[in-house]
């Protein structure tokens, strides 16, 4: 219960750091010490085949990753510039962002867009992986996106149910 404890505090957190940064303003000190080391960090040619808004970053960019599942219900990707000042910070678990992921993409480029999944499950006999994330449908239905994977790690498809649906051993109620 203490983990549990301590990571819905930092995810409680969250609106109050990111209200402390300005984006072109903050530098990457400043995100470093309002939410500490990124899950990941991605060069700006990683993120190149990205197909969000705004995610490309100039040359000399990076993104750092914010992961905040299990628990929480979203994940941040923010922008530091060549210049070492923020230039974006995205919460991405969004129902935006989902329509986004389309049949035939690689599993590299969703991991990319979307963060590090709360659950990666493989079905062997279906030649399936599934990755599915925890996300705040507005204004505050709890619902889980999950990104279904073919065997060549392509997207097959996606589905979005409400997480109350979801028995506790992992299937439909």
């Amino acid at each position: 219960m203490g983990l549990l404890s301590f990571v819905l505090g930092l995810v409680g957190c969250d609106p109050q750091r990111i209200a402390e940064l300005e984006e072109g303003v903050s530098t990457e000190a400043d995100v470093r010490a309002r939410f500490g080391e990124p899950e990941k960090i991605w060069d700006a040619a990683d993120m190149a085949d990205t197909p969000l808004p705004g995610v490309t970053a100039a040359p000399g960019a990076r993104t750092f990753e914010y992961n905040r599942q299990p628990q929480g219900q979203v994940n941040y990707m923010i922008t530091i510039g060549a210049d070492g000042r923020m230039s974006a910070l995205r919460q991405v678990l969004t129902p935006q962002n989902f329509e986004k992921v389309l049949p035939g993409m690689r599993m590299e480029q969703v991991r990319k867009m979307l963060g590090k999944p709360m659950k990666i499950t493989p079905y062997a006999l279906k030649q399936e992986t599934h990755y599915d994330w925890r996300y705040l449908n507005p204004p505050s239905t709890a619902r889980i996106f999950t990104v279904v994977f073919d065997a060549d790690l392509k997207v097959k498809g996606t589905a979005s149910v409400d997480e109350e649906s979801i028995s506790p051993s992992g299937g439909t109620r």
